[in-house]
């Protein structure tokens, strides 16, 4: 599989599993283009010309030729440099080589755009009842947050070092989180579990939980007990990072009563503790693994691949090879 087919099926499959929905999506890539055809032709030189087709800033090609065939990719939640030198010394061995390094967590300017996909959860908060208004000026200031901090980061560092060994490289981050979160949401809407200790019993159903619990890493419930009942879930695992720590109370007042997500900061348990929500921490690893592999099996419809699995990264596959 050429690179850039690799490349533009995790997009599509980012957008097919966006719970924004896919009209939503192309108005969105629309207006992108709107833009870019209004820029002065000396500002069209620097714009990034992928915004026209990815709407995920945090998905992109980071090194190589989009031309390279891909038979082999090293995986893993978290490429850095430690990562890629071992790429490296597996391509000394001519059996064990590695045509692609691909990363969950973005680096390089895709790190430098996190912030930018952190739109796409005023849409999430808004669908489930939150007026779009508060979503949209709460995200705002923690959008900006998360902009401020990327600042100061050495974006470059692992991509510098994939790019001293020759080693193409490339993240998905969104697209991933996009089919973990869908997966997910439908899966609660078809099983209903009825209390908290039903819905981490249905988690550890899914071979990625199962495995992670069998690690001492299992889904737990970090607020409310097993006995309480779930109500209505929403699953908080996409849009680049941890939103806004003020929301909490408005997902109670839209009905909300149990949160699902990779994780939560101490500072957003306790908001959530006050809004008397409910809270399961599903596991970061694992659901970033899962979310891969959700990927990975669309992309092997069109093509089979061989990975290897590093930093968290488990192939698990749902699809016949």
């Amino acid at each position: 599989m050429k690179l850039e087919a690799l490349y533009r099926k995790s997009v599509e499959t980012g957008i097919a599993n966006d719970l924004r929905g896919r009209e939503e999506v192309r108005r969105l890539l629309g207006e992108e283009k709107e833009r870019f055809d209004k820029l002065p032709e000396d500002e069209k030189n620097d714009f990034d010309r992928d915004r026209l087709f990815n709407p995920f800033a945090d998905t992109r090609v980071l090194n190589g030729s989009q031309d390279i065939g891909v038979k082999k990719a090293i995986v893993g939640i978290d490429m850095e440099v430690g990562e890629v030198l071992l790429a490296y010394l597996l391509n000394r061995d001519e059996g064990k080589k590695i045509d692609l390094i691909i990363a969950h967590h973005p680096e390089g300017y895709a790190l430098a755009g996190l912030h930018d996909v952190m739109k796409l959860q005023a849409d999430l908060l808004a669908a489930y009842g939150v007026p779009v208004s508060v979503a949209e000026q709460l995200m705002e200031k923690r959008i900006g947050e998360i902009e401020r901090r990327m600042l100061p980061i050495n974006h470059e560092r692992t991509v510098d070092a994939a790019k001293a060994l020759g080693l193409p490289m490339m993240c998905i981050h969104t697209p991933a989180d996009n089919c973990v979160t869908n997966f997910l949401t439908k899966l609660f809407q078809e099983k209903t579990p009825r209390t908290l200790g039903d819905l981490v019993k249905l988690l550890k159903e899914v071979p990625e939980y199962r495995n992670s619990s069998r690690r001492n890493a299992p889904p737990k419930i970090v607020s409310g007990s097993e006995s309480n009942r779930c109500g209505r879930i929403f699953v908080d695992m996409t849009g680049g990072t941890e939103g806004s720590k003020d929301i909490f109370e408005r997902y109670a007042a839209a009905g909300v009563s149990t949160l699902v997500g990779m994780h939560f900061s101490e500072e957003a348990l306790d908001k959530a503790k006050k809004a008397n929500l409910n809270v399961i921490v599903a596991g970061h690893v694992s659901s970033d693994t899962l979310g891969l592999n959700l990927l990975f099996d669309e992309i092997e419809k069109e093509e089979p691949l061989e990975f290897v699995g590093v930093s968290g990264f488990e192939r698990i596959r749902r699809i016949p090879v």
